[in-house]
């Protein structure tokens, strides 16, 4: 597979999956499966990146000698065909920044800040928390900008101010403000990447390059395929294609929690990463996994098609 996409401005591709952390049954970190997923979503399914201990990831749940070990496995199984981007956000500066590092030392492409979650610092306080990060190493940042996680948005004017660090390249966005969205890309150089599978299409259409997804485990081909399209002005295509995925984004996103779903599915299919959840999440219940599966039909997903 040739090398990911890179240009100033598509710093990581335009198809990055966040991915799962494996686990074994007994909870213990599967570093073997979580390799051979990553292999399987960059050559197989077409992602240009990774994120690896995001929070489908189950950072909240991994120790940092864990996310160390995971990383390092997923760079050395995927060499330079993908960006791999280590997500080092926490509440607390000084560990996000000892992350940060970590992930330097280990290889990582870049970084993934998520805002301060829980305590809910005022603008100028995200505004000192993510410059501190991003001058701690020497690896491109994207901020994630989540505030029905992390109990506060990114204001827009901290995001003007942001994007003139010189280390603060992209945002992946799952604010749910396309309006917020466009302020901010029309008056600076800021990357923006779709981080709500819901409205990968409609960022694209108001200026993101690309996208980070959960449901990229099993679609990542046709999300691709639908940057693709409306990049090329075949905006119908694009249409067609994203209205083929809603079946997917809701069983994946609004059914239960994403990384149970998305851990369900690949254990229906086979695949690395499938299954175990650590506390406090648990494992799909039987009728929602009935649901799943019919939704997983209904949007084309390889290896339920006995369930059509």
């Amino acid at each position: 597979m040739a090398a990911p996409d890179s240009t100033p401005q598509r710093p990581f591709g335009r198809m990055l999956t966040a991915m799962v952390t494996p686990f074994t049954r007994d909870g213990a970190l599967d570093v073997d499966a979580a390799a051979r997923l990553a292999v399987e979503l960059v050559d197989d399914l077409g992602n240009d990146g990774l994120v690896i201990n995001g929070t489908t990831g189950e950072s909240p749940t991994t120790s940092d000698d864990e996310k160390d070990r995971i990383l390092r496995a997923v760079i050395e199984a995927v060499g330079d065909r993908a960006h791999v981007i280590a997500g080092v956000g926490t509440n607390d500066t000084h560990h996000t920044v000892e992350l940060a590092r970590s992930a330097e030392k280990a290889g990582a492409a870049g970084l993934l800040v998520v805002t301060p979650y829980y305590n809910k610092p005022p603008q100028a306080s995200l505004l000192a928390h993510f410059t501190h990060v991003a001058d701690a190493t020497g690896l491109p940042v994207m901020l994630y900008d989540i505030p029905g996680r992390s109990g506060v948005p990114i204001a827009t004017e901290t995001l003007l101010r942001l994007a003139e660090h010189p280390q603060i390249v992209a945002n992946k966005d799952a604010k749910g403000d396309l309006f917020a969205a466009q302020q901010v890309m029309s008056r600076c150089e800021l990357v923006y990447y779709s981080g709500d599978d819901a409205l990968n299409l409609p960022l694209l259409a108001v200026g993101a390059v690309g996208a980070v997804s959960v449901t990229g485990h099993l679609v990542a081909d046709r999300i691709k395929a639908m940057i693709l399209a409306y990049e090329k002005g075949d905006v119908a295509l694009a249409r067609e294609l994203n209205d083929e995925l809603v079946p997917v984004t809701e069983a994946i996103m609004t059914r239960t929690q994403g990384v149970i779903a998305v851990k369900a599915a690949l254990e229906v299919q086979g695949r690395p990463g499938g299954g175990s959840v650590r506390l406090p999440l648990t494992r799909i219940s039987r009728a929602e996994l009935e649901r799943l599966e019919i939704e997983l039909a209904d949007g084309g997903v390889p290896g339920f098609e006995s369930v059509a």
